[in-house]
């Protein structure tokens, strides 16, 4: 398992995550370790290419969720009661982190659990990062 991070500029700023290899019980924590570090230095906006991650197991979904609630940080009560009507309807995307090109296994796990519901999924970096 391997984690890059680097930082890229579109309209904001934004941390971009590449991960190489599964994501499972075993190298979980490395990523999860990666992302909250750069949340606790500042990030607002991250992007995760898992397009070189051939496996993501529960614990990914765990990954991805906690990264989420931790990105929507103290959101003002009206704009945390939109999210969860969105959330509920379908309508909801969010703004803060997006996914690359998930493999197909990886997809059929966000499929799954409803997270590709939750999350925007973009064929690249440069259109991701362009996304914000």
């Amino acid at each position: 398992m391997e984690v890059t991070v680097s930082q890229q500029q579109g309209h904001v700023p934004v941390t971009v995550f590449q991960v190489i290899g599964s994501i499972d019980a075993a190298t979980y924590e490395q990523v999860q370790a990666k992302i909250d570090q750069a949340i606790e230095a500042g990030a607002h906006d991250i992007v995760l290419d898992l397009s070189k991650a051939p496996y993501m197991s529960s614990v990914g979904i765990r990954l991805l969720n906690s990264t989420f609630n931790k990105l929507r940080g103290n959101l003002p009560q009206e704009a945390d009661e939109a999210m969860k009507k969105g959330l509920r309807d379908g309508t909801f995307k969010s703004p803060h982190l997006k996914l690359v090109k998930p493999t197909p296994r990886v997809t059929e796990v966000l499929k799954m659990s409803g997270l590709d519901m939750i999350f925007e999924v973009h064929p690249s970096v440069s259109a991701a990062v362009d996304s914000f």
